[in-house]
């Protein structure tokens, strides 16, 4: 799949039904690979065996086939992957840019250390009855990149995040790592996904480099909030996507982005209304970024999800 052609994805976790925020991340990256003439990939993410649902699995591809989504080619599972992980992380020790630490998260509380790591193994760790996790070494050289829609990203790891950890002492991989290697292995030319996201790009950036992996463009698009301003989501008791009626939740996504069909559409059937979508999908009508929240200034839209009550 390399190449000049563009490819996108989508990368759902199966931790619980798809929601108005999943749709609305599915609709952006989506109708941006459409587009560009592109291909946009299906990827679950299910490494995380003790967040996820059963049978969400399931839940999910039938949420997306109720609203029309078409993806190309097979379903890529990230429990399948495994070993690709494994070996990312054996060559980032193996060369000396990651490392075992046994500080557990009560440990640092104890020393008085938040969420920034303080580096206390970068010289090595004592053995731990229940293992050690693996973190990956940072600087403070910025890392910079330019967003699609938020513009201009900076940011100095190692003063920031600190070093982070890319295996888990319970054996799982993390997020940060698994992205990264599978974007690569799929070819991915371009994420697009919710600004919460956007304070992660410089980490993945970050292993990209670290593994001689190409860097993707990214675009993030605005986070849906509920009526407390809280990110929409499963663990916030964000509702399921109601499947016998897609037509409503997938015209109240297009306008949340920026983009509402004209009225009569509410009405019309899926496919009517992805046809009128991918005619007006333009990702300069993408609300703009609040930097004040580090995500979307909701402009044009409700600041909360349809269902929700004030």
């Amino acid at each position: 799949m390399r190449g000049s052609r563009y490819i996108g994805r989508y990368a759902p976790s199966p931790t619980g039904p798809l929601h108005f925020g999943s749709l609305v991340a599915a609709v952006g990256s989506y109708l941006e690979a459409r587009r560009r003439q592109g291909l946009w990939l299906l990827r679950i993410e299910d490494i995380d065996p003790p967040r996820e649902m059963p049978g969400a699995k399931d839940l999910i591809l039938k949420a997306l086939e109720a609203f029309g989504f078409q993806w190309d080619g097979p379903v890529l599972y990230q429990s399948d992957r495994i070993e690709h992980y494994q070996a990312a992380v054996a060559s980032l020790v193996d060369r000396g840019h990651a490392y075992p630490c046994s500080c557990s998260r009560a440990r640092l509380r104890r020393l008085g250390f938040g969420t920034l790591y303080p580096g206390l193994c970068r010289n090595g760790t004592e053995a731990h009855p229940l293992g050690h996790a693996i973190r990956v070494l940072t600087h403070d050289e910025p890392i910079a990149f330019t967003d699609r829609r938020c513009g201009p990203q900076s940011q100095r790891l190692e003063s920031s995040v600190g070093d982070f950890v890319i295996r888990r002492r319970d054996g799982l991989y993390a997020y940060q790592l698994a992205v990264v290697v599978d974007d690569a292995a799929q070819g991915i030319t371009e994420v697009v996904r919710g600004a919460d996201l956007l304070q992660s790009t410089p980490r993945q950036i970050h292993l990209q480099r670290l593994l001689g992996l190409p860097t993707p463009a990214y675009l993030h698009l605005p986070v849906v909030t509920d009526a407390a301003g809280r990110k929409l989501s499963k663990q916030t008791g964000a509702p399921p996507l109601d499947l016998d009626h897609p037509t409503m939740g997938l015209w109240e996504a297009l306008a949340f982005l920026g983009h509402p069909p004209p009225l009569p559409l509410r009405r019309a059937n899926v496919q009517a209304l992805w046809e009128w979508a991918h005619h007006h999908w333009d990702p300069a009508r993408i609300p703009a970024p609040d930097p004040r929240q580090g995500g979307i200034k909701k402009t044009r839209t409700p600041a909360r999800a349809p269902g929700t009550r004030s």
